[in-house]
């Protein structure tokens, strides 16, 4: 463990931290993504066939480690066509670069992941997306609440059932990071991590829109698929869904130490933790079939294309994925299906998911063919500050990171996007956003 220590806040910044964090921190621990700036205008179009200009993402990806960010690596393909870069580094203290091909926790991607399995298992008759969760796991989740939140309902995150973020690891909701330093090495079962889901305040009634995200369901939906197949989740979809998509450096690690040669992973806690603590040793048991899995971004975009091509499930379970109701993360909203949510550029809709955990967050982002694909991972997490009134301040990363996205995924009309920059922040699922409640 690093030596560097949590500065303790004086009151009034304590009090802006815990004002952001009780809004947010049950997305923004680890395992979620960034809702809006302002609502971006809808695009029916589908992306216009550009190429890959390799000097402007060059350019744009240089543009984000300027701003600020440590190191941040990312994969872009049109066709058969590649771009890799990275730009940074992944050690401060030592100079080490960022590579392309680093392995990187996905947090919330996983989400996708443990999709795919429990829609194999739909597809087999063994799981019904309409049936409440209370047929499969009655002891879990008894009476009226299992009889009311279906399947769907977890995987959509109309559930309305409270995150276990908060409850695991409550100095989060008091300006401190104490537990999450104290929980680095501990084991959490899934059946505990549900259970403080449960036990939280719900966010409302069953199937009610908008929903509300929380990791618990994703943890439910691994203990559902355990019911049904008689394996493990993760031992499940390493077998059923990893493998199958040809993914070779993707996996949920056995040890708090990411298999592979990777980043550091530097939390700054909206700028309570300075400078920055290394997170990329961790116990990972925290995130479970919500948020565990380790990847790279050339493994990324190889999933959801493969996903979205119907090669993982067929048309029809791809179809339900693309159902989507309006979520709140945070103070904002996004389009979210069953383990995807919906983003429209400029130049057109795009299917994906992001992910944070402590210290490093991901964006995957792919057009509804599979052809134009985006995945970047970045190694500082919560680098944006809360004002007086506790709300979170858009950092200069923020805004480079849109333009990469946008340089990536529009190709030669990316001059043009850039122009009318869509007002969204990357990542979102997992950061606290403009307005928070």
């Amino acid at each position: 463990m690093t030596s560097r220590r949590f500065r303790k806040p004086a009151a009034g910044r304590a009090r802006q931290l815990a004002a952001a964090t009780a809004a947010g921190a049950l997305l923004a621990a680890g395992t979620l993504t960034a809702p809006a700036i302002a609502q971006t205008t809808v695009v029916t179009g589908t992306v216009q066939d550009g190429g890959l200009d390799r000097q402007a993402l060059r350019q744009s990806l240089d543009a984000v480690h300027e701003a600020g960010m440590f190191g941040i690596y990312s994969e872009v393909r049109d066709g058969s066509q590649t771009w890799k870069g990275a730009s940074g580094v992944a050690d401060v203290d030592t100079g080490r670069p960022v590579r392309p091909d680093m392995v990187h926790r996905v947090g919330s991607i996983s989400k996708t992941f443990a999709t795919v399995a429990i829609l194999q298992q739909v597809e087999r008759g063994a799981i019904e997306l309409d049936a409440p969760i209370g047929r499969y796991l009655p002891d879990l989740v008894p009476g009226e609440r299992g009889q009311k939140i279906t399947v769907r309902m977890l995987l959509n995150h109309t559930s309305h059932i409270g995150d276990y973020i908060g409850p695991a690891f409550p100095s989060l909701l008091e300006g401190s990071t104490k537990s999450l330093d104290d929980n680095r090495f501990h084991t959490f079962a899934p059946e505990e991590l549900v259970r403080l889901g449960l036990g939280a305040t719900p966010t409302g009634e069953p199937g009610a829109v908008p929903g509300s995200y929380s990791n618990t369901n994703y943890v439910l939906a691994g203990l559902l698929l355990k019911k049904v197949t008689g394996t493990d989740a993760e031992q499940y979809i390493t077998r059923n869904v990893i493998r199958r998509a040809g993914l070779r450096n993707t996996s949920f690690p056995r040890t708090p130490l990411i298999p592979g040669p990777h980043s550091k992973a530097y939390e700054s806690w909206y700028g309570f933790i300075d400078p920055p603590r290394d997170y990329s040793v961790y116990n990972m048991s925290w995130a479970s079939t919500a948020g565990a899995i380790v990847s790279t971004m050339d493994d990324l975009n190889r999933f959801y294309r493969a996903l979205l091509r119907g090669e993982l499930v067929g048309a029809a379970q791809v179809a339900e994925m693309q159902k989507t109701v309006p979520v709140l993360v945070g103070g904002g909203s996004i389009a979210y299906g069953l383990g995807l949510y919906s983003l429209d550029l400029p130049c057109g809709r795009f299917w994906g998911h992001d992910g944070g955990v402590f210290g490093m967050g991901t964006q995957s982002l792919s057009s509804p063919d599979g052809n134009r694909q985006l995945s970047f991972g970045i190694n500082l997490m919560k680098y944006q500050k809360i004002d007086e009134n506790g709300q979170l301040v858009p950092s200069p990363i923020d805004y480079a990171l849109v333009d990469h996205v946008v340089v990536a995924l529009c190709g030669d009309t990316a001059a043009q996007a850039k122009a009318s920059r869509p007002q969204f922040l990357p990542l979102p699922s997992d950061n606290v956003p403009i307005g928070v409640r």
